[in-house]
C-alpha cells in the first residue's frame, strides 16, 4: 500500500500543470464596419449654386428662344435673344450671388464676434470657414452658362421654325431631368421627386413664356 501510494504521489508530481488561455471574447469579436455616414449639408453652399444657375440658364435661355419663336420664324432673331439671355443672366446671377454670399459672410462674421471676442484673433482658420463670395459667383455663372448653351446648340442648326421648337423643348426636358438626377444624387435626396418637380417647373416656364408672348404678339400684329 505505501510502494502504491508514494507512486500515485510520484506520478501527480510529473503532471504539468498547463496554463489555462483565457480568451477575451470581447477583443476578438468581430467588430462591424462603421456606416460611413457623410453630412451632405457640407455640400449645400456650392451645390446650391450649381444647381440653381444650370437650372435657371436652361429654362430662362429655352423659354426666352420659344417665346421668340411664337412670333419669328427668323432663326437670328431667337439665336440673338438666346444669346443675350445667356450673357445677361450669367452676369445677373454672378452679381446676385456675390452680394448674397458676401452678406451671409458678413452676417457669420459679426455673429462670431458677439458670441466670442477673442475669435477675432483667430482670422485665418475662421477665414476658411466661411463662404467664399467669388467662389459662389464663379460657380453660379458658369452654371448658368452651360445650362443656357443646351437649346441655344440644339436650335442652331434646325431651319424649320416648329422642328426647331420642338427639338429645343425636349432637349431642355431632358436636361432638366439630367440636372435633377445629379442635385438629388449629391444631396442626398429621392431622385424621382427632385427630377418631377424640376421638369414640371421647366414645363411650366417654358409654357407659359410661349402662351403670353405668342398672344401679346397676335394682338399687336408682331407674328411672322
Amino acid at each position: 500500500m505505501a510502494a502504491s501510494q508514494t507512486l500515485q504521489l510520484s506520478s501527480l508530481n510529473n503532471v504539468e500543470i498547463l496554463p489555462i488561455q483565457v480568451i477575451d471574447i470581447e477583443e476578438n469579436k468581430i467588430q462591424e464596419p462603421a456606416v460611413d455616414e457623410f453630412d451632405y449639408s457640407q455640400r449645400g453652399q456650392w451645390l446650391r449654386a450649381a444647381v440653381l444657375g444650370a437650372n435657371d440658364g436652361l429654362v430662362s435661355v429655352a423659354s426666352l428662344m420659344m417665346g421668340v419663336a411664337s412670333v419669328k420664324n427668323d432663326i437670328k432673331a431667337v439665336m440673338v435673344a438666346g444669346f443675350a439671355g445667356l450673357v445677361a443672366g450669367a452676369c445677373s446671377m454672378a452679381i446676385g450671388e456675390f452680394v448674397s454670399v458676401c452678406t451671409q459672410r458678413d452676417v457669420e462674421i459679426s455673429q462670431m464676434k458677439r458670441e466670442k471676442r477673442e475669435r477675432s484673433l483667430e482670422s485665418d482658420e475662421n477665414g476658411e470657414k466661411l463662404p467664399n463670395p467669388g467662389q459662389a459667383a464663379v460657380a453660379s455663372a458658369l452654371a448658368f452658362a452651360v445650362g443656357a448653351v443646351l437649346p441655344l446648340l440644339a436650335a442652331a442648326f434646325i431651319k424649320q421654325p416648329k422642328v426647331r421648337m420642338a427639338v429645343v423643348f425636349v432637349v431642355a426636358s431632358v436636361a432638366l431631368v439630367a440636372f435633377g438626377v445629379v442635385g438629388a444624387l449629391l444631396g442626398g435626396t429621392p431622385v424621382v421627386k427632385s427630377s418631377a418637380r424640376v421638369l414640371v417647373g421647366g414645363w411650366m416656364a417654358m409654357g407659359t413664356t410661349f402662351g403670353l408672348t405668342k398672344l401679346i404678339g397676335i394682338d399687336h400684329g408682331m407674328q411672322i
